[in-house]
Order: structure tokens, then C-alpha cells, then sequence
């Protein structure tokens, strides 16, 4: 399906991402399709995955959430036991909403959202740097956010 996107699925799919909610008629308008063509893509690239889900988006300082932390983690090895289990016991972590693995000098970049300094402090060394393997943590608190968005930028394949 990825390789399918056209001109038409890739308006329907940014409009989509500034507003799940919009309404098809709206939707279908502002694409100059018809309603149910454009419920029939929609439902086409939910079955593909090109939708992965429907959300809400949530203002983390309104929600009490108001410190961003990268976290950069060095392992001391990269076995078949460390790695895995790193990567398990972080996905169990609600504070860590993002976590990629790297090439280079890093093993793992993390972005840790928490409601100030103190509950950081906690989660790092109450967990964080809690799990085996475990080398180095350097944390990095985001001062500012230039640009914040979730809004991929499709185009026609």
C-alpha cells in the first residue's frame, strides 16, 4: 500500500492528521472526492497499516508532564540477552515515549516525559540505570520545543 499512496490518499492522509475528527463530508470536500470513495481509502489503508491508529494529542504541560529528557544510554555489550532486555524493560516504562536504537557512539536514544526534575531523578536511578548491561546514561532536559509534531509529510508515490 505504501508504494500505492496517490495524490488523492496523500491529501486525505495529512488532512486526517491535522484532524482525526474531521468529518467525512468535510474530508471528502476538501479532497473534491466523494464520500464514499474517500471512506472506502480511509478503510482501505487502515487494513494496510498506512493508519496505524486513531489518537488524541495531549499538551504534556497542561497534563502535568512538563520536563522533556533525552536520554543517551551506552551499553557495556551488545549480546543477545542485554540488548533484548533492555529494550523489554524500557517498553514497560510510561515515562519513556520514544526509544530508537542508534548507529554510532550511542546504543539508545530515549525521550522520557515527566512532570519535573525530581521524578526523573527517580526514574533514573530507580530504573533506568537499574538494568543489567547498562554502561552509561547521559540526560539532556529540552529547554525548548522549536518544532513538536507528529504530522508526517505524505506525498504521492
Amino acid at each position: 500500500m505504501a508504494d500505492n499512496i496517490d495524490d488523492l490518499d496523500a491529501r486525505i492522509l495529512n488532512l486526517l492528521q491535522e484532524d482525526a475528527r474531521i468529518p467525512l463530508v468535510d474530508l471528502a470536500e476538501k479532497v473534491a472526492s466523494s464520500r464514499s470513495a474517500v471512506w472506502r481509502r480511509i478503510q482501505k489503508m487502515e487494513e494496510a497499516g498506512v493508519i496505524a491508529r486513531h489518537t488524541v494529542i495531549l499538551d504534556a504541560e497542561k497534563a502535568g508532564l512538563g520536563v522533556l529528557v533525552f536520554a543517551q544510554v551506552k551499553m557495556h555489550a551488545h549480546s543477545r540477552d542485554v540488548l533484548p532486555d533492555f529494550m523489554e524493560k524500557v517498553r514497560g516504562f510510561p515515562e519513556v515515549i520514544e526509544c530508537h536504537t542508534l548507529m554510532g557512539d550511542i546504543d539508545f536514544i530515549l525521550k522520557v516525559r515527566v512532570r519535573d526534575v525530581q521524578a526523573y531523578e527517580e526514574f533514573f536511578w530507580n530504573h533506568l540505570s537499574q538494568i543489567d548491561g547498562v554502561r552509561e546514561i547521559n540526560s539532556s532536559i529540552a529547554l525548548t520545543a522549536v518544532k513538536n509534531t507528529t504530522k508526517l509529510q505524505v506525498t504521492a508515490n
